[in-house]
């Protein structure tokens, strides 16, 4: 699959069409679902359709996506397509209207071709919690693709599309990014609308970007970017041409590591390529400053303690009335409560509904919730202090490569540490993205995380694309459009 650029850029001059595009896309996305299982659902004639309108128009220099195929995450409203979060509770709801970044995606000329597969509800880290099966990793079947956007990513990695749209509450973008071997970028929150978004953990979720190519990642991030009347947790401030810095020097730029995040729990391949890529940014003129983040220690235990209790608060209604699914044979009302949500949720989702009610509960408030968020708000701290000594903060994106599938599914601990380099950013709200640094021996990607301050998507994006271009992954994985 061509970069966003090339595509782009073709499909105007005349050289190909929207249409060949697409069907491209779909022809590689149902020759290889049978064995990726990224797909929930193809839309092959409203995407032939869509591109025909693309074709149609006779001036497309002012479409900056024309032509491009999408692949959409199943919490992503679609108007006409399914959303069903990877959960047999909304099974084929179709919902009547679409997300804000969908608007925007196919104002700037893009044609979205399915909905790509997910953890249950956006929860987990292994794509194996979909009621729909698990999705596959490109560069093993045997081993998972990361989650909760495991869909997505996995259709970029395969190269059935050049980019899809992911949701990342507590790494769900940049997690499946590294194991897959793309990038993966998670915006600040307020920088990207959440309407359209079913929501998980409200003051955590944010829609943010796979893709093959960083220029990919910042061509998406400037269409889909910018306040929203219909979310008013979108913020008023100005966005800038994040293609416009690609490009520039990286040197003089300073980059934080902590050492104690290399430390105990980290695989030793992971550690080394991280290592060389640390090294990588001195050769290309970065200083490197040791920075101290000591509340990111906490952060798995305050996160799922906070996701948790937005997670029991929004997903109470999911009930069986309104819309999804109905659990039959309840003679009353509060049976059919019980047995719509118990029937149509999966374990995991149970398993963060009851701890979040519990840590909302009187008595255990004070003690875990508030708790949590005060602990939060030292976190934010850290970080405010950290990027007064830097311009980003570098970290392993996941402790080891993609693990096989049933390794972590029955130790939900084991599982949830998975996320411990990527929730902080959403605990505090910072930007970041993943970017790939090496393969281990097994032949499976690994990624390196950036984090930033506030609104300092373009920077990251900078810092990103100078660690691609000086070392790109060539290798690609074992299944490929």
């Amino acid at each position: 699959m061509k970069s966003i650029s090339n595509l782009r850029d073709g499909i105007v001059r005349g050289e190909t069409t929207a249409r060949a595009a697409t069907e491209s896309a779909l022809n590689a996305a149902e020759k290889l679902n049978d064995s990726l299982n990224a797909f929930l659902e193809i839309d092959r004639a409203g995407a032939l359709n869509r591109a025909a309108q693309v074709d149609a128009q006779s001036e497309k220099t002012d479409l900056p996506l024309a032509g491009v195929p999408f692949a959409i995450k199943d919490n992503i409203c679609v108007r006409g397509m399914q959303t069903s979060c990877g959960s047999r509770i909304l099974g084929p709801y179709h919902p009547p209207y679409n997300a804000t970044v969908i608007d925007r995606l196919i104002a700037a000329g893009s044609v979205i071709i399915g909905k790509t597969n997910c953890d249950e509800f956006a929860m987990g880290s292994s794509n194996e919690n979909s009621a729909f099966g698990p999705v596959k990793n490109p560069w093993d079947l045997s081993r998972v693709p990361g989650g909760s956007s495991g869909g997505s990513a996995a259709a970029v990695a395969a190269g059935i599309v050049p980019v899809a749209l992911g949701s990342d509450t507590g790494g769900s973008v940049r997690q499946p990014a590294a194991l897959c071997g793309v990038i993966g970028l998670k915006p600040t929150y307020g920088r990207v609308s959440r309407y359209g978004l079913v929501a998980f953990g409200s003051s955590l979720d944010q829609i943010g970007v796979l893709a093959g190519e960083v220029s990919d990642a910042a061509a998406v991030l400037q269409v889909i970017a910018g306040r929203d009347s219909s979310d008013a947790t979108t913020a008023d401030v100005p966005v800038p041409d994040y293609s416009a810095e690609l490009n520039e020097d990286v040197k003089g730029l300073r980059i934080g590591v902590s050492r104690v995040l290399l430390g105990k729990g980290v695989h030793p391949e992971v550690r080394a390529a991280i290592e060389k890529s640390i090294e990588a940014y001195r050769d290309l003129g970065a200083e490197i400053v040791d920075v101290d983040l000591p509340h990111a220690k906490y952060a798995i235990a305050v996160y799922y303690i906070i996701a948790t209790a937005e997670a029991s608060s929004n997903l109470a209604r999911f009930d069986g009335v309104r819309y999804g699914f109905r659990a039959k044979d309840a003679p009353a009302l509060k049976e059919m409560y019980r047995k719509t949500r118990d029937e149509g949720f999966g374990p995991e989702v149970k398993r963060r509904i009851m701890l979040g009610t519990y840590v909302l509960s009187h008595g255990y408030y004070d003690a875990y919730y508030l708790k949590a968020q005060q602990v939060r708000t030292l976190l934010r701290q850290d970080f405010t202090r950290a990027f007064e000594k830097c311009d980003a903060v570098l970290t392993p994106t996941t402790p080891t490569p993609a693990f096989l599938f049933g390794e972590k599914v029955d130790d939900p601990l084991a599982m949830y540490l998975n996320d411990i380099y990527t929730v902080t950013a959403n605990l505090a709200g910072v930007p970041g993205i993943s970017v790939p640094c090496g393969l281990s021996s097994d032949g499976l990607p690994i990624g390196l995380q950036l984090l930033g301050p506030y609104w300092s998507e373009a920077r990251l994006l900078r810092l990103a694309h100078a660690y691609q271009t000086a070392r790109p992954l060539n290798a690609r994985p074992r299944v490929f459009a």
